[in-house]
């Protein structure tokens, strides 16, 4: 195996951190570039004494220089509630940062993934979602910062690969959970486990039957390198996730359960474009990449849940007032 220089863009996140994991026990120099807006330094800390791995404070959306062989394109803050706190600023780190990767990589020559979303699929028509589908995004709405922003980062990695030859990889992410998700990132699964191991009522934006199919994050980082791996003919978007699909009604059932909590299920109104319905077609993953998630939903959630019951959450900082 040649040892690559690899540079990953919001490396100190949830999703950035296991990938800066998995690449440096692969013996490979690590850059990990990060704002700490909604990581921690923590997510990193077991790394910093590593001598093929180096952390750099720095926002994306301004120029870097740095000579390296692979990007990985991860920054941008992806909970609602973060993302929507800025929502500017959110737009431009997804479409700044993406032409600042972009001209790094045509400048080095280097391989660049970029770490796009279901959102680009909105609120979806067809189900389950193929990569061919054009999505149901709403341009003006609360979420569009986001979803619209990454829509734009996949037209910017595309344009590259066809004016300039550039090797580029898009993942579209669906929903993924485990250790190190930050506990204020108001996502579903943080949210639930937190709400049941200190035996809060649970809290169901709408009734409940919105569906979504979750993701385990060692599941997710193994697409990534897969996708990163594979020759240059793979350039086109690939979806990544689990297609087990689960009501919200039932995540916090499963919740409930594996807690041996006593919370009991509240409900309340469903935020504006809010999707009722996710699930990937991971045809393309399978047949690409020979990938296929491994985790179950249960054996992932119990892991997440002693994650959760074994940090203490003062020791974390809410990035934004939202939460």
């Amino acid at each position: 195996m040649s040892i690559k220089r690899v540079l990953v863009t919001g490396g100190a996140g949830f999703l950035g951190s296991h990938l800066c994991d998995r690449l440096v026990s692969d013996g490979h120099d690590v850059i990990c570039l990060d704002n700490f807006f909604t990581s921690q330094k923590s997510n990193v800390l077991h790394l910093l004494d590593h001598s093929n791995f180096e952390l750099i404070r720095h926002d994306v959306t301004h120029p870097i220089w740095l000579e390296v062989d692979e990007i990985y394109n991860l920054a941008c803050p992806a909970a609602p509630g973060h993302y929507q706190y800025n929502p500017i600023k959110t737009m431009k780190t997804s479409v700044m940062g993406a032409i600042n990767v972009l001209g790094m990589a045509k400048r080095c020559g280097a391989k660049v993934f970029q770490a796009s979303t279901s959102e680009v699929y909105g609120d979806p028509t067809i189900h389950p979602q193929p990569e061919s589908y054009r999505g149901n995004v709403n341009p003006i709405g609360p979420r569009a910062c986001y979803d619209e922003g990454k829509r734009a980062a996949e037209t910017l990695f595309s344009d590259y690969h066809r004016q300039h030859g550039l090797s580029i990889r898009v993942a579209r992410i669906f929903n993924t959970y485990g250790p190190r998700m930050h506990p204020f990132d108001g996502r579903v699964v943080s949210n639930f486990i937190l709400q049941a191991i200190k035996g809060k009522d649970i809290t169901i934006f709408g009734d409940g039957s919105q569906s979504r199919s979750f993701c385990y994050r060692d599941d997710l980082v193994e697409g990534f390198l897969r996708l990163m791996a594979t020759d240059d003919s793979v350039y086109k978007p690939v979806n990544i996730g689990n297609p087990n699909e689960f009501t919200i009604k039932q995540l916090a059932e499963k919740v409930i359960e594996l807690t041996g909590s006593s919370s009991k299920l509240i409900f309340a109104p469903l935020p504006e474009d809010d999707p009722l319905q996710r699930q990937p077609d991971i045809t393309r993953a399978k047949e690409l990449l020979d990938w296929n998630p491994t985790i179950e939903l249960d054996e992932g959630l119990q892991r997440t849940i002693e994650y959760f019951k074994s940090i203490n959450t003062d020791d974390f900082r809410a990035p934004t007032p939202n939460y």
